[in-house]
């Protein structure tokens, strides 16, 4: 079988041509994750409206839980897409992906409570939430490979990383339409029925999408493979059996996928829900930190993505790989303190200790089954830390002192006195500030690992089974890796009474991905001949 050199498939686009490339693919992508991640920007209300319950923390999970399934699904979506892909072509494909998310989106904003139609409330969300995953696994790689296979040599880094960038401006359009319509309408409208919009308008954002992108013609890569009749009846299999491909599967899921994704999943994702809830900041001033944040940090993928064109792909990877080892705790230590120092310094302060014979807490259960779990239950849902110990007798210490009545309003009476202030905070403008430096920088290291990866991808693989081979190992990472974060950070946190036992998940993960990187990845680019 006769191979095409990668500088003969390559086009010479004009500058309109590689701006309406760029532009639609980008929007598309921009729009479908915004339709994925406006379930998490509204994690809190759909729980109270489809996983109602006592147990706020099993609410929660619950929620997160939900919010995996989709990524979950999406191995299966590149699998499925990925044949398309290589099969059918590129431009199709995404069509078809775009136009699933969006339906699956709107639906979700046109469920019944689960007090109206009981169960059922739960069971469609879970089944939108599929469709949205299986649509997700087929978009972003035929996003990414269309532009990176218009891209000419020496820009594909830089062209690819407009997509990189989309990736993190659909979680920041959820959080902008979010905080407009909670603008235009009254508190009580927003619980009872606004907050739906935003589910809903993602039929809007669909129509400008395929709008957008039935203007583009077929990939020029593709087309060349079709006509030279070098396209494979099987991609899924191929994938796994062309030669030296099992080895790029490994580094691309666990040094590139897994790593990346859980930086910058922690960058925004992590990042509001800290804010929240442990640190207690008011709902509405957390998300237009997060957003403000997660815009001023975009740059960041586009500078990344261009310096690799330079550098190659692997420096910038395992050099914010090696940072964020060193930084996150400190990133994160810093937002906290800074969000709110009254809380932050009265756990420092005045620590709380639960010690009892059998001190274990299950966050699973709707109640817990002895007095050592119920005071747990308390201080997790509180937002408090807490550590535990052992002592035949069941007890509590709130700076060294033991706490006589362990009710809910003895605690309460007992946190308040040792200086914990459990309302709802607004950070002082220096808080502020603090936040959204600790932001930028987290937003670099998700930048640095983020920014070069479409190109760094598409390269990897030969061209005639690059869609399957791409989008699987990379939404088996982003999928279970990166999509489980959210609930096994939580998890953590409920399960130990530390606010930043969380980050350890993505510290670990991280660790796997250098060392993978640092062993599979080359320091000199080398695009795949065929």
């Amino acid at each position: 079988m006769a191979t095409m050199a990668p500088e003969e498939l390559r086009p010479d686009p004009s500058v309109s041509d590689i701006r309406l490339v760029i532009a639609a693919s980008s929007l598309g992508t921009l729009f479908e994750w915004y339709d994925f991640f406006i379930y998490g920007t509204l994690s809190s209300i759909i729980g109270k409206a489809f996983f109602p319950g006592d147990n706020v923390t099993l609410q929660t999970l619950l929620v997160w839980a939900t919010f995996a399934v989709g990524f979950g699904f999406r191995p299966i979506g590149a699998v499925l897409f990925g044949f398309l892909g290589d099969r059918l072509g590129r431009k199709y494909t995404f069509l078809i992906t775009i136009t699933m998310m969006g339906i699956a989106t709107a639906g979700v904003g046109l469920i019944p409570p689960a007090t109206r139609i009981g169960l059922w409330a739960p069971g469609i969300v879970i089944l939108l939430r599929v469709l949205q995953g299986l649509a997700l696994g087929g978009e972003y790689g035929g996003a990414a490979i269309y532009v990176a296979e218009h891209s000419p040599p020496g820009k594909a880094g830089f062209y690819t990383s407009f997509i990189q960038a989309s990736v993190a401006g659909g979680f920041i359009l959820s959080l902008a339409v979010v905080l407009l319509t909670k603008l235009v309408v009254s508190g009580d409208t927003w619980a009872a029925w606004a907050w739906r919009f935003p589910f809903v308008f993602s039929l809007g954002l669909l129509a400008v999408s395929l709008w957008m992108r039935l203007k583009l013609s077929e990939s020029p890569v593709f087309r060349a493979l079709k006509e030279a009749g070098e396209t494979v009846k099987n991609p899924f299999v191929a994938s796994f059996t062309y030669p030296g491909n099992l080895k790029r599967l490994f580094v691309a899921l666990f040094g590139i996928a897994a790593g990346l994704t859980v930086i910058w999943y922690t960058a925004l994702f992590s990042t509001l829900s800290f804010l929240t809830t442990t640190m207690r900041v008011d709902e509405t001033t957390a998300q237009l930190i997060v957003g403000a944040g997660g815009l001023a940090g975009l740059f960041w993928f586009v500078l990344f993505g261009r310096l690799s064109d330079r550098v190659g792909r692997k420096a910038p990877i395992v050099i914010g790989y090696a940072l964020t080892l060193a930084l996150l705790f400190p990133i994160f230590w810093v937002m906290g303190s800074a969000a709110n120092p009254g809380l932050a310094h009265a756990n420092a302060r005045a620590p709380v200790i639960v010690s009892g014979p059998h001190c274990s807490y299950d966050p699973f259960a709707k109640a817990q089954v002895d007095e050592c779990g119920k005071l747990l239950d308390y201080f997790s849902k509180k937002g408090v830390a807490y550590t535990k110990g052992s002592t035949p007798a069941v007890v509590v210490l709130i700076g060294g002192e033991a706490v006589p009545d362990t009710s809910p309003a003895g605690l309460d009476a007992a946190l308040t006195a040792a200086g914990y202030k459990l309302d709802k905070v607004k950070p002082t403008w220096i808080g502020i500030a603090a936040i959204l430096f600790a932001m930028l920088v987290m937003s670099a290291l998700a930048g640095a690992t983020y920014g070069p990866v479409a190109a760094l991808l598409a390269e990897m693989f030969p061209p005639r089974i690059r869609y399957s081979s791409m989008s699987i190992p990379y939404h088996i990472g982003t999928g279970y890796f990166g999509g489980f974060l959210p609930f096994i950070s939580q998890l953590i946190v409920a399960k130990t009474g530390n606010p930043y036992g969380g980050l350890w998940y993505t510290w670990w993960v991280v660790l796997v991905a250098l060392l993978v990187a640092l062993w599979g990845l080359k320091w000199k680019d080398e695009p795949h001949p065929g």
